[in-house]
């Protein structure tokens, strides 16, 4: 009979049945368990580079060793015929498995000692010994203390101790836990340190045009300009606001004042300040919130942190900008005469006698109003109303109407830089006043160039007789104020928000309008058409631009809250000594010079000694000169101040 092995266990059921919970009934299980158990022993498996894997190798090798030392032994001893009888054990027979330890020997030790000596003592005592005895150790105590304080006033005066400098150390460690070191200022230092890092990556491109950009085509464009986009500033605090005011800070070149308002007179909320830096264009370094719109600011040209403000609702204020503070250092009010309609424009001015700062404002309430800043409070003198100049008929007599209306509101204002106490102004209904600090009662002059709100006058930063406006009848004119008629007309198109003289030349200026157009105007290159005519925004009008004082950049504003810097190329941004320089080194490339006369010839030498001196200034007001066809003989004339009747 052939019988075959195999792994199935005859014993294992064939047919168990489960439950299946999925099909909700009794199911025959087709897996039949053909593994049987005969012999089951847990164990545990070690690595052998572990600590425990070690010292089992380690005993297991010394119980081997043992084991062969002992054998050799025997069979040393016993010779060559010696057996092992010893049966061996069963390693599964725990009772085998069984060791005794041999119990440690008791032992007794005794010591004997002598004891210790000892005095019997007796005595009587009163309580005038025990006071004599208590005042002695008061006396010791308190001589002890002196002792004391007068080695430890030495070592003072000689040098801190160690464990002295270890206590100041841990107080102050205990005193800087009591600080919140995330608000400190030395965090909020670093803070900005770092961001300013990070933007300096962000805006690396931007910030290597800013210094090395040069626009290669205008040495092939003569008479033409560009100008080339660079930051754009932006706050989430002035959605739908205005850029009102633009003001470069006079010490710091890189940081300016944004003030946000609206034009939009029917929809009137609060107004917001935001200095923003060049080094960090992505957040304004100081902001401030005011209750109604900024109309216009203006830094103190020496006292760089006060910041002038003038607001829709009449108030002027003055913030330190170093405050962390959203309260304003001084602020009008009703009592102190504040102005009761918008204010346009603030300007500073030269300290007075008793060194306090002043400035003057101009509002549409028809009020030239000089703010001085006392001790406590603004205090304020009107050295202006602004009257309605007659409207002269055909026939040459004005109306009584004019004297009925009221006062003039003012649009804008500006100090001649020569003389101090002549100002002119521009009002609501396009004419312009020359006034004068010396007295309030009429105009020197009025300038009828406009038919359309004045909305900026500028005296030119060279020549003392020369300012320039801009208006809502989309023209810009220049005039001498010795003069009652324009000596120069632009028309731009469309309205005309700001116009600015450029720091730099007595001739170029800019101007913006609201098709959100930059045009640049050169009057020594041509005096009918612009430079640079350039849209810089999409669907907002410019309200206001800044030259920078140092930098051949400007800065202008529109209507979204957004603030673009722009770079002139160039072409915009050359002086009348840059230009000279350049004609003399052409010149002298192709003409020789002729040889000096015998006769005077020290003469001579000393009047090129004296060209060669000239100031670049005086040569900027001789080019204006020469372009207008005016002389600066008259304009001292004109520019003193006039006697008192």
């Amino acid at each position: 009979i052939t019988r075959i092995l195999s792994a199935k266990d005859p014993m294992a059921p064939h047919n168990i049945t489960r439950y299946s919970f999925k099909e909700f009934t009794y199911k025959l299980d087709p897996s039949v368990e053909q593994m049987s158990t005969h012999f089951e022993m847990e164990g545990n498996l070690l690595h052998n580079e572990s600590e425990e894997g070690k010292k089992i190798l380690a005993e297991k090798a010394a119980k081997e060793e043992a084991r062969r030392r002992a054998a050799e032994n025997e069979s040393l001893g016993a010779g060559e015929g010696y057996h092992d009888d010893k049966p061996h054990r069963n390693q599964f027979n725990f009772s085998d498995r069984a060791c005794q330890t041999a119990a440690p020997p008791m032992r007794d030790r005794e010591i004997f000692t002598q004891p210790p000596p000892s005095i019997s003592f007796g005595n009587t005592v009163t309580l005038c010994e025990v006071f004599d005895a208590y005042t002695e150790d008061l006396e010791r105590q308190k001589i002890a203390k002196e002792r004391a304080a007068v080695a430890a006033k030495i070592s003072k005066n000689v040098q801190k101790t160690e464990e002295e400098e270890a206590e100041e150390e841990s107080a102050q460690r205990d005193s800087m836990k009591d600080i919140d070191i995330v608000h400190s200022a030395e965090m909020q230092k670093s803070l900005k340190i770092m961001e300013r890092l990070l933007n300096q990556n962000t805006y690396d491109e931007i910030a290597q045009d800013f210094r090395y950009w040069e626009d290669a085509s205008d040495s092939f464009k003569e008479g033409e300009g560009t100008l080339l986009p660079l930051w754009k500033f932006w706050s989430e605090r002035a959605r739908r606001k205005h850029v009102t005011a633009l003001c470069w800070n006079p010490q710091y070149h890189d940081l300016f004042a944004v003030g946000y308002g609206s034009y939009d007179f029917l929809k009137q909320s609060s107004g917001l300040i935001c200095c923003f830096s060049l080094k960090n264009p992505s957040h304004p370094e100081y902001s401030f919130a005011t209750e109604s719109g900024v109309m216009c600011l203006d830094f103190h040209p020496t006292h760089a942190s006060l910041l002038a403000v003038g607001c829709y609702d009449g108030t002027v204020m003055i913030y330190d900008i170093r405050s962390k503070t959203n309260k304003p250092l001084f602020q009008s009010t009703v009592k102190t005469g504040k102005h009761t309609d918008p204010v346009w424009q603030v300007m500073w001015q030269q300290e007075d006698l008793s060194k306090n700062p002043n400035f003057f404002s101009v509002s549409s309430d028809g009020r030239v109003t000089l703010w001085t800043m006392s001790k406590n409070e603004l205090q304020h003198t009107d050295v202006m109303e602004l009257k309605l100049a007659g409207i002269v008929s055909e026939e040459g007599e004005e109306h009584e109407e004019a004297s009925l209306v009221g006062l003039a509101g003012g649009c804008c204002i500006d100090f001649n830089s020569k003389s101090e106490h002549l100002f002119v102004v521009g009002t609501e209904e396009g004419r312009i006043h020359k006034c004068s600090k010396a007295y309030n009662s009429q105009y020197l002059e009025t300038y009828d160039g406009h038919y359309m709100a004045v909305y900026g006058v500028k005296w030119n930063n060279f020549h003392p007789r020369v300012f320039i406006s801009a208006s809502a009848d989309w023209t810009v004119k220049l005039w001498d104020h010795t003069s009652k008629n324009a000596l120069l007309s632009f028309d731009l198109g469309n309205a005309v928000g700001d116009v600015q003289w450029a720091p730099y030349s007595s001739t170029v200026f800019a101007a913006v309008t609201n098709d959100g157009k930059i045009h640049v105007f050169d009057l020594a290159e041509n005096k009918h058409e612009p430079m640079c005519d350039q849209k810089v925004v999409r669907k907002s009008k410019l309200t206001h631009l800044c030259f920078n004082p140092k930098h051949p950049i400007l800065i202008v504003g529109d209507d979204h809250g957004g603030v673009l810097c722009l770079k002139f190329s160039p072409n915009l941004r050359k002086t009348e000594a840059q230009k000279r320089a350049e004609a003399t080194k052409n010149e002298g490339a192709e003409v020789k010079k002729p040889p000096p006369k015998k006769k005077g010839g020290g003469e001579a030498a000393e009047d090129d000694d004296k060209k060669k001196q000239v100031n670049p200034a005086e040569l900027e007001i001789e080019k204006l000169e020469k372009i207008l066809g005016i002389s600066t003989v008259e304009a001292v004339k004109s520019t003193a101040p006039p006697a008192a009747a």
